[in-house]
C-alpha cells in the first residue's frame, strides 16, 4: 500500500494559488479518474483509496492547512501502517520555475512550512517527493508569493505543468523513484 499526499490548503479562497499546486495536481487525476475524496475528520484529510496496478493507493489533501500537514500524513501513516518507502508527497517550489518538476528521496524542507511539519511529524526527511515549479519568485516575500493566484497568462503552463506531473507520478508508481528522477529532473 502506498500514500500519496498533496499539500495545499483547503477553502476556495486557496484553489488557484500557487500553494495549492499539489492539490491541483491530484484533482486532475481524480477528475480523469474517476475517483472523488470524502472528508475524513479523524484522519484530518480529504481521502481516497484507489487500486493502481493492482496496488493499493491511497490519497490524501490534507485539511489541516499548509503549515500542519504532518499531522494527517502521520496520522494516516499510523493507522495504515504505511512505510516510510511507499510515501509520496506532491507540493509547490518556488525554487523552481513553472512548468518544471523534480523528485527527490529525501531532502531538507527547503523553507516550506508543509515539509517541515510533516519531517517533525514522521520524524525522518527520507521521503520521496515530487516538487512542482511554482517560481520564478518576484522581490516580494514568499509568504506573499505563494498565496497569489497563478496569472491568466500563466494558466497554459500551468496546465500543461498539472498534466505532465500527473504522467510523473503514474511513471513513478510502476518504476519507481530512481527512474523517475532519471526521467523528469
Amino acid at each position: 500500500m502506498k500514500l500519496i499526499a498533496a499539500l495545499g490548503n483547503i477553502g476556495d479562497k486557496y484553489s488557484f494559488t500557487r500553494h495549492n499546486a499539489g492539490f491541483m495536481t491530484i484533482d486532475y487525476w481524480a477528475i480523469n479518474s474517476g475517483f472523488s475524496f470524502r472528508d475524513d475528520s479523524k484522519l484530518k484529510s480529504m481521502f481516497t483509496k484507489i487500486k493502481y496496478k493492482n496496488e493499493d493507493i491511497i490519497i490524501i489533501k490534507p485539511t489541516t492547512y499548509m503549515n500542519l500537514s504532518g499531522e494527517a500524513v502521520s496520522l494516516v501513516m499510523n493507522y495504515y501502517k504505511i512505510d516510510i518507502k511507499d510515501l509520496l508527497i506532491i507540493y509547490d517550489d518556488l525554487n523552481l520555475d513553472l512548468g518544471r518538476l523534480r523528485f527527490r528521496a529525501s531532502g531538507s524542507d527547503g523553507g516550506h512550512n508543509g515539509i517541515k511539519s510533516i519531517i517533525q511529524r514522521i520524524g525522518t526527511n527520507k521521503f520521496d517527493r515530487l516538487k512542482f515549479g511554482i517560481g520564478p519568485q518576484p522581490p516580494i516575500p514568499s509568504e506573499a508569493f505563494v498565496l497569489q493566484n497563478f496569472s491568466k497568462e500563466q494558466e497554459p503552463l500551468l496546465k500543461d505543468s498539472i498534466k505532465l506531473a500527473n504522467e510523473a507520478i503514474m511513471f513513478y508508481l510502476e518504476n519507481g523513484i530512481e527512474k523517475a528522477q532519471n526521467k523528469f529532473n
